[in-house]
């Protein structure tokens, strides 16, 4: 059976050992995406908080944001939180853009126009979702090289368990002063098992990106049953005969209304509705620097009334259940940020193991590719020797 599993991870990871290896690195990078952009760009990344100032409304700052891009309509606004500035979205298909108008939020002052074609981090992205290929392309293969890992990580537990105890204490430990071929033996099998959990974790929230049966699938363990459904949003009231506000007025209201909900130094986030029939979509951000703690409300644009979204992602983030909270961490559990600093870390240390991995195996491999015709050279001696 330990030949026949040998077999299975040796060409399983001969086929996608260099996905894994990109994967791998750039996830080390992007680990620490928030960190590094607060240190290399603090001079549009943050901004100094002025007392007794109260930020700029929405549709002020997005009115300044659209001056840098006629012609473009902005789709949300984010509020970082108190030291953070204030950023305009921008992004849409056909042909794809996605542009980001970094401002100060007490004085509307422009401090960067950032286009993701020319961001460091967005280029790392796309080749940890993409491997820089057409997305048609690259997604199905980053897909099937992180599910082919799975696999290459329940076979080397099977390959790394000893058969006595004596060879498992072994096991446990590198033998820092052996020979070279040795030391590489050790560094796949020793740090591919202590970095296992970890990975399996990196590699089952990655897959929710990878598969949708995947994704639906852990849901519905992870949620006791529940199958995963779609989001349905509300749309505006078309036919309301009174309209006591314009869209510019009702965004704004939107966001203070919001806003006195929000503790002290949250961020948030605004979406303009658009078309006829779109909402105001107000979000709190309890942790700034994730994702998953967030309070979502929806308006009608024209009447302000709340309206009720379903799905995953409406609502506030205290009322949903264990499930539902576990996919919306679903990314910063990826990245380590739902631990702070340490999960980095962690993330980090673990996703540079993973890209070991592929290296050390195959060195593993070429050296017993040569050492296979001396070994055998040797036993024909042996056999000429003893029959003459």
């Amino acid at each position: 059976m330990k030949k026949i599993v040998g077999k299975v991870h040796l060409w399983l990871g001969l086929t996608s050992g260099l996905v894994v290896f990109i994967i791998s690195v750039t996830g080390c990078l992007l680990a620490f995406e928030w960190e590094i952009r607060s240190l290399f760009s603090r001079d549009y990344f943050h901004i100094t908080p002025q007392a007794n100032v109260q930020p700029l409304p929405p549709t002020v700052l997005k009115e300044i944001a659209e001056k840098q891009f006629p012609g473009i309509a902005a789709n949300g606004i984010n509020y970082g939180g108190k030291d953070y500035s204030t950023v305009v979205q921008f992004y849409g298909g056909d042909p794809e853009y996605y542009y980001q108008v970094f401002l100060n939020p007490y004085t509307g002052e422009v401090l960067k126009v950032w286009d993701s074609k020319e961001d460091f981090f967005r280029i790392i992205l796309e080749g940890h979702f993409y491997l820089w290929l057409p997305h048609h392309i690259g997604q199905p293969v980053v897909a099937y090289a992180t599910l082919i890992f799975f696999v290459m990580l329940v076979t080397g537990m099977v390959l790394w368990w000893p058969k006595n105890k004596a060879a498992r204490k072994q096991r446990f430990s590198i033998k820092w002063d052996a020979k070279w071929r040795r030391l590489n033996y050790d560094l796949h099998n020793v740090l591919g098992f202590y970095a296992m959990i970890v990975a399996l974790v990196l590699v089952i929230t990655g897959l929710v990106w990878g598969f949708e049966w995947w994704s639906n699938s852990l849901y519905y363990v992870t949620t006791g049953g529940k199958s995963l459904s779609d989001a349905v949003y509300p749309v505006s009231d078309t036919t309301a005969q009174q309209r006591p506000y314009t869209l510019q007025q009702a965004t704004d209201l939107a966001w203070q209304k919001v806003r006195q909900k929000a503790p002290a130094g949250t961020g948030m986030s605004v979406y303009f509705g658009e078309g006829t029939q779109g909402t105001i979509s107000v979000s709190i951000n309890h942790r700034p620097g994730t994702y998953y703690k967030t309070d979502n409300y929806q308006f009608d644009q024209y009447t302000l009334q709340p309206l009720e979204a379903k799905g995953v992602y409406a609502g506030k983030y205290e009322d949903k259940g264990a499930g539902d909270k576990f996919r919306r961490m679903n990314y910063d559990v990826h990245t380590g940020a739902v631990w702070g600093l340490a999960g980095k870390i962690l993330m980090f240390c673990a996703s540079l193991i993973c890209a070991s991995l592929p290296v050390t195996g195959v060195y593993i491999w070429w050296g017993r590719r040569k050492k296979k015709p001396v070994a055998q050279k040797k036993k024909l001696q042996q056999k000429v020797a003893v029959a003459s």
